[in-house]
């Protein structure tokens, strides 16, 4: 079986968000063992994880972008 961290690093933002949205769809719908709920809870978490870093790494080319764009002069850009 694959490793996890490998699996996590190859998702798009969206395909983490996707899947992370049937995750818990599938949750809150119910009928599941508590095995299963566990594992689908996990699998949720790392999903999370996933989205937070592909957000912080916009977050952190936006602010550069902005930072290369004010050292010519221009207005201060307006926080997040």
């Amino acid at each position: 079986m694959a490793n996890a961290k490998t699996d996590n690093e190859s998702l798009s933002y969206e395909q983490a968000r996707d899947e992370l949205a049937e995750v818990v769809k599938r949750l809150e719908a119910g009928g599941l063992t508590l095995e299963e709920s566990l594992r689908l809870w996990e699998r949720g978490e790392r999903l999370a994880a996933v989205c937070e870093e592909w957000l912080e790494g916009a977050r952190a080319r936006l602010t550069a972008a902005i930072s290369a764009s004010d050292e010519g002069g221009e207005n201060a850009p307006a926080p997040f």
